[in-house]
């Protein structure tokens, strides 16, 4: 059975992958390594705490030799690396960390996979799967094809830059040494446990505190949007299936302008008030609580440098190799996210 080291599994997609794993595959081994920085917390793994089969371990993955020293403890035998900086916007006004996470931490897991695996062990089963974005392919126009694997890599942010950087490194590293590596490029992801900066909690948090919505430019940038539960079996389906040394794009076939989508949260939230007066009685700040329409509080602000038109993803081949696919509607989706905030809200009152 499986031994799964999994980076940055307090984050958000990190952690709904580690509760993923362990309820499809309980007698399989997952030992998660995070920083535990401001993205990371323990409480997005809860319960995975209750299986005897889980292990948190509390590290920076640029610690190489600690890194190492985890490998042959737990003799892993599968890296499912999502550590990373992803905040577009912190990337902007520092980009030093993300050089240092996203590119130097995933230098730092391959060579601790390299020398554990390769040199030490010579360990013919292993997998090392690295978490990408598909920022790295830049920004398309409004007619044009979704991203496929072979789509040429022009990021626009440091952010993706430092994404781009580290899949090469990935690829390097299958080609040069011959590890065996897999990498995934997804669409915007949204979901429970999402970090609040990101535009659906930004969203939802601003209507029931009834502030201003920030939008940002005309509202016009597109993307395509994958529910967390589909990225996650999309990732297992690679672990399980997925030929080393190749690509996937794991993309939602869900596009969407970011004002129709903050418009439709608008409106979920709206109907979720008006059907239930305990929840106007505590949000009274927002408009649904007081006879108005969460639409009122959108925003357009200055748009930031360098911001991508659209992003949209091509996942032919993980459809066509894999059996991937998506379970989650958008509308479906969004509708959950928002009972996710309401339910969390009620339990803190």
């Amino acid at each position: 059975m499986p031994r799964l080291l999994v980076t940055g599994g307090a984050g958000f997609i990190g952690s709904n992958f580690v509760l993923h794993w362990l309820r499809e595959h309980p007698g399989d081994r997952i030992v998660v390594l995070d920083a535990l920085t401001y993205a990371g917390s323990l409480a997005n793994l809860h319960p995975a705490d209750a299986s005897p089969q889980y292990r948190f371990v509390h590290g920076d993955i640029c610690e190489r030799e600690s890194v190492e020293r985890l490998l042959r403890e737990e003799s892993i035998d599968t890296i499912a690396h999502f550590a990373a900086e992803s905040h577009v916007d912190r990337s902007i006004t520092g980009p030093e960390v993300f050089i240092r996470t996203n590119v130097m931490g995933t230098h730092s897991l391959l060579e601790a996979a390299r020398r554990v695996w390769l040199d030490e062990r010579a360990l013919e089963r292993h997998r090392f799967h690295h978490v990408s974005t598909d920022e790295v392919y830049g920004s398309l126009g409004p007619h044009d094809q979704p991203f496929s694997e072979s789509a040429p890599y022009a990021p626009n942010s440091p952010y993706s830059a430092s994404k781009a950087a580290s899949d090469h490194l990935v690829r390097a590293y299958a080609h040069t040494y011959g590890l065996h590596t897999t990498v995934s490029n997804c669409s915007n992801n949204y979901g429970p446990n999402q970090f609040a900066e990101k535009l659906i909690p930004v969203t939802i948090l601003k209507i029931l505190a009834g502030k201003p919505i920030p939008v940002y430019g005309d509202g016009g940038n597109v993307r395509d949007w994958l529910h967390v539960s589909d990225h996650c079996r999309g990732i297992e389906l690679i672990l399980k299936s997925g030929t080393a040394g190749n690509v996937y794009n794991l993309g939602g076939r869900c596009e969407r302008r970011n004002i129709d989508l903050v418009r439709t949260l608008c409106a979920i939230v709206d109907q979720r008030l008006n059907s239930l007066p305990r929840l106007r009685a505590l949000f009274r700040e927002s408009p649904a609580a007081n006879r108005g329409h969460s639409e009122s509080l959108i925003a357009y602000v200055k748009d930031r440098p360098g911001h991508d038109r659209r992003y949209a993803i091509d996942s032919s081949k993980a459809v066509k190799e894999l059996g991937f696919g998506t379970r989650v509607p958008l509308q479906a989706g969004l509708e959950q996210v928002v009972d996710w905030y309401l339910q969390r809200a009620q339990s803190a009152a």
